[in-house]
This record gives structure tokens, sequence and C-alpha cells, in this order.
């Protein structure tokens, strides 16, 4: 019998989004042969699967988990939204992002290996989706606060120096409404300003004006795009009468870390014309 040998096993479970096991078992029964593999898990319960694990999971929800100076947030892909609110799947959520907060594993293909996957591989046969684990990322810091749109669509984890969880949730969420780019306009990179000068300076040329009046244009507009970005220069969206940053300190805190994840955020989705997509079932 041919050796199965651990990127066969890979590639089968790629291909298929089955659980390893079984991905290895079905390799020994076809002889090493993935195709014939394929083929006779298609004719089982891993058809489903097969056909499902190369479409584009592009949907999904994120989650969090935080106590003290430690958070989680990740994100689960679906195909669909319709999966994304369905019981099951989210129950599958809570299991990955528990078992992400207790290991404080960042690798999702160390932290899927065993239980999670096989978990995972019986909500696509069940579901008939695909379902994958994107991104997991931690924050460890003094203070940490964590916040989920209703919907699952957007979390974030705000780290404090000082402070408090509540004021951390309270800059989470205003971070999820607004999406700054930057804590502060210190961090913009210098590569950043520089595009965004060239723009303006094209821009105000354009007016007309004397090169003098041409350079104070270009300095408030950069002046505006600084503050528009950095997350302590926007107008907080509980009381726009304060700054995020002073919001802060005058709680005796500094934000020292910002993570946002948005489902789908990066991904190029499969676009489907639904009636191509029939016709070409029908003619299958």
């Amino acid at each position: 019998m041919a050796a199965i040998s651990a990127s066969m096993v890979k590639e089968l479970r790629e291909r298929t989004g089955l659980g390893m096991l079984e991905c290895k078992k079905a390799l020994a029964e076809s002889g090493g042969d993935i195709d014939k593999a394929i083929e006779d898990l298609r004719k089982k319960s891993g058809m489903k699967a097969a056909k499902k694990a190369g479409r584009t999971a592009a949907d999904g929800v994120v989650a969090t988990k935080v106590e003290g100076g430690f958070g989680v947030l990740l994100e689960v892909n679906s195909e669909t939204d319709f999966v994304a609110r369905d019981e099951g799947f989210l129950a599958f959520v809570e299991k990955v992002v528990d078992k992400a907060y207790e290991t404080k594993e960042l690798d999702v293909a160390k932290l899927m290996d065993g239980d999670l996957e096989d978990a995972r591989s019986a909500l696509v046969q069940k579901i008939g989706e695909n379902i994958s684990v994107r991104r997991i990322v931690h924050s460890t810091e003094e203070v940490v606060g964590h916040y989920v749109h209703g919907n699952k669509r957007i979390g974030v984890l705000i780290g404090l120096k000082g402070g408090t969880p509540e004021l951390a949730k309270d800059i989470a969420m205003h971070v999820a409404a607004v999406n700054p780019q930057y804590i502060t306009r210190d961090d913009v990179p210098a590569e950043v300003v520089e595009k965004e000068k060239e723009i303006f300076t094209a821009q105000a040329k354009e007016s007309g004006k004397p090169a003098e009046i041409i350079e104070k244009m270009i300095g408030g507009r950069i002046n505006k795009f600084l503050a528009e970005i950095s997350l302590v220069d926007q107008p907080f969206v509980k009381d726009p009468d304060v700054k995020v940053g002073a919001l802060a300190k005058n709680a005796g805190a500094e934000i020292v870390s910002m993570i946002r994840f948005e489902v789908g955020e990066g991904i190029e989705k499969e676009e489907v014309d639904f009636a191509e997509e029939v016709a070409a079932q029908l003619k299958g």
C-alpha cells in the first residue's frame, strides 16, 4: 500500500473540508490516490463538502472574549449571512473563541487541529457551506476592553494604560462606529502623509492662488486629514464636544492599542450570477 504523507492528507482536507482522520482513512482505502479518494468521499457523506470547499467564505461573524488584561478577537467566515445567523454556526464560533482564549494560540491551523477541525467538518456537512476560521489576534495590556456590533460583523479590542474596562468599551464602540486608522497622528506613516500632500498640492495649485496661500491651504488640509484618521483627535461618538484623547486623559488613561475586525474585509468575494448558476446546475 502506498505511504500516506502529511501533505497528501493536507491537500485532501483542503479540497474536501473534511477532518484529518476521515481523510487519512479515505487515502488509505484509495491507495494514496487523492482523486479516487475524493470520488469515494463524494459517494458518501463527504459529497457536499467536496463541492463547497472551494467556495469563497466572505460572510460570517467576529467574536471576542476578554477578562482583565487579556483579550481575544477572531473572525469565522461562512458563505452567506443566513448561515452566519445559524445557531449551530454560532455555537461553533463560541467553541473556537473559548479555545483561542484558553490556549492563547494565534496560529489558526494549530488552534483548529483536532476536535475543532472535526466540529468544523461536521458543520460543513450539515449546513452545506464552506466555513473557515480566518484570523485571530490577542491584546495584553493593563486594561483591555471590547465591543462587538449588534450584527456581529464588527469587533474591536482596545488596550489602555490606566482607566477602566468600561472606558475601554466606550472607546471600542467609538472605533467600531468611526473606524479610525491610527491611534495618534504620530502613528501615521510618512508615506501616507506625503501621498495626501501630493494630492492636496495638486488641488491647491488649481486654485491659482499665490504660493504662500497655497502652502497654508496644504498645511490646513493635512492637519484636518490627520485629525480625521487619528483616534485621539476624533470627537467621541457619545459626546461630540469631547475628543477621544481628552476622554481617556480625563479618566487617567492612555490608549496604547487598537484592533478592529470587520467581517470579510480584504476578501475578494466571488460574484455569482444566480441565473447562470441555476442553468449550470440543471445542465449538470
